[in-house]
């Protein structure tokens, strides 16, 4: 029980870390330090959820489901996307470090492939990564920035 407990706040955060782009393009607003404690979160409750799932049913049991492999290779690759969740990493990687972040969008596919196989609640989670890649198409994203500048002037002239 206790690890599809954590496995659903590993896929709520990551959903959540998920929309901050979206939010950005869409309102304007960003914080890169909760967008990083959200990501930190995300990768806790993801390891705790593999943690639970290892104690209860042992490794290797992660080898014999589909789903269990990609559950398995999501959390491989947050790892390293945890450890270099800090300043220090930022400056040591420059370029490297975005691209590594970048990740991400492997792991919440391979995560929402992961729950949709185990046959639980994944359409909001599926609806709401969806609705955010849509928005980060540069078309959509253009006319989003389109729309808030024309906003921003509009309120500049009252």
């Amino acid at each position: 029980m206790l690890y599809h407990v954590s496995g659903e706040f590993a896929i709520r955060w990551m959903t959540a870390v998920l929309t901050l782009t979206p939010i950005f393009i869409i309102f304007g607003v960003t914080n890169l330090y909760v967008r990083q404690a959200m990501g930190i979160a995300t990768a806790i409750w993801s390891l705790l959820h593999f943690i639970l799932f290892i104690w209860a049913e042992g490794f290797l049991e992660t080898f014999t489901q589909v789903n269990y492999i990609a559950g398995f290779i999501a959390i491989v690759i947050l790892i390293p996307m945890l450890l270099t969740s800090n300043r220090k990493s930022m400056a040591i990687l420059k370029a490297n470090w975005k691209k590594l972040q970048s990740l991400v969008y492997i792991v919440i596919i391979l995560s929402l492939l992961h729950i949709i196989l185990l046959d639980k609640t994944w359409l909001i989670y599926g609806i709401i990564v969806g609705l955010g890649f849509i928005v980060r198409i540069p078309t959509v994203k253009k006319k989003f920035f389109e729309m808030r500048k024309a906003r921003k002037k509009s309120k500049s002239k009252k």
